[in-house]
């Protein structure tokens, strides 16, 4: 079962408050829907540019492309062809020096941008991969590359993540804040299961904008990062996101477990508690309304019959023969009858009362 309480919690630490992202791909051997390079813009999780090699820079959302300043497009469209070269350089260097028997199709991808932190600060990184695999990145903290590269190629990517970035970053978000600064806080829901004397606890946060959040177990106000596992942070299809975290524990102390949700749109971080008692009602309530369906079901079908076998015999006062046609109304005798008796077109019953269960939304 599941349920949650939030309970007093600490001032939430720095959180990021926007992020701009490129994400760039290239591919040795294009295909129909899979061009030769791509390149999409994210801000704050959402597309809002792209380019591809068989055309130009294009918006994605009506308020860039209501915000941009003339020459927009062109310059961005000249940035993209330039990175599209690049890259396709990056991909031929990479498919010399690594060769894998059978495979006739790689990739090259670059990931790059930078975050605004709520005290003023500046994150950023950009990250190549090759075939799926991480190949080099540099991280704007320790302004250096992991795998070796040149002083020069390091100074300039410090540059363009530290200021460049960051500059379009805040013109972007003033282009679309309208859009980008409405806040919807999570809906945060515990619960726990026992597996081989195992108690596995799951924190999820759903419903939730913008897509910067951070979910964290504790144990006695002890922030337990290494012990937990983590969702990603998914879209869902109205526009917020959904999360998760999980842990184990022993049942005997589920008491001390507590999980922390931080948003922009919570005042404050939320502490949550799992209650078990709440969910064994909620199971309670549930097989209740089971076995009430099915005596229901059980009853209009017992009287269907009834009325089927007196409607025979009422009829000049004896039974007729199965197979053969009765009544007036063009209805048959078996399966037909019984359905017409119950009248599924008219109450709904199928398409109502024992339809799935569906959820108002999804949780991982």
């Amino acid at each position: 079962g599941s349920a949650s309480r939030p309970l007093d919690a600490p001032r939430a630490p720095n959180l990021f408050l926007h992020s701009l992202r490129y994400l760039d791909v290239a591919v040795s051997e294009p295909s129909p829907g899979i061009p030769q390079y791509m390149a999409i813009g994210y801000l704050d999780g959402i597309p809002f540019v792209r380019y591809d090699s068989a055309g130009r820079m294009e918006p994605l959302t009506q308020w860039i492309k209501d915000g941009v300043e003339l020459g927009y497009w062109e310059r961005e469209t000249q940035r993209a062809v330039r990175n599209q070269h690049i890259d396709a350089g990056n991909l031929e260097t990479a498919r010399n020096d690594t060769t894998r028997a059978g495979v006739s199709l790689h990739t090259w991808l670059r990931l790059s941008g930078c975050d605004l932190l709520s005290d003023g600060s500046v994150r950023g990184s950009q990250r190549y991969g090759y075939d799926g695999r991480d190949f080099i990145s540099f991280d704007l903290g320790f302004r250096k590359f992991v795998a070796a590269d040149s002083e020069e190629e390091a100074e300039r990517w410090t540059n363009y993540l530290k200021h460049v970035c960051p500059e379009w970053l805040k013109k972007y978000v003033g282009y679309g804040q309208k859009e980008l600064e409405h806040k919807e806080p999570p809906d945060v829901h515990v619960s726990g299961r026992e597996e081989h004397g195992t108690l596995i606890l799951s924190c999820h946060a759903y419903g939730f904008y913008p897509n910067t959040i951070a979910v964290s177990w504790m144990k006695g106000g002890e922030t337990l990062d290494q012990e937990t596992e983590w969702g990603g942070i998914v879209p869902n299809s109205d526009g917020t996101f959904h999360t998760w975290a999980r842990i184990e524990a022993l049942p005997e102390e589920r008491e001390q477990y507590r999980c922390r949700v931080e948003h922009p749109g919570m005042p404050e971080p939320g502490i949550f508690a799992w209650e078990p008692t709440s969910g064994g009602n909620l199971t309670v309530v549930v097989a209740v309304s089971i076995i009430a369906a099915i005596l229901i079901l059980t009853v209009l079908i017992g009287f269907s019959i009834w009325r089927l076998q007196s409607g025979r015999r009422d009829r000049n006062g004896y039974n007729p023969a199965a197979g053969k046609d009765v009544g007036t109304n063009g209805l048959t005798t078996g399966t037909d009858r019984i359905s017409a008796g119950l009248g599924w077109d008219q109450v709904g019953f199928w398409s109502s009362s024992c339809s799935p269960w569906t959820p108002a939304r999804s949780i991982l």
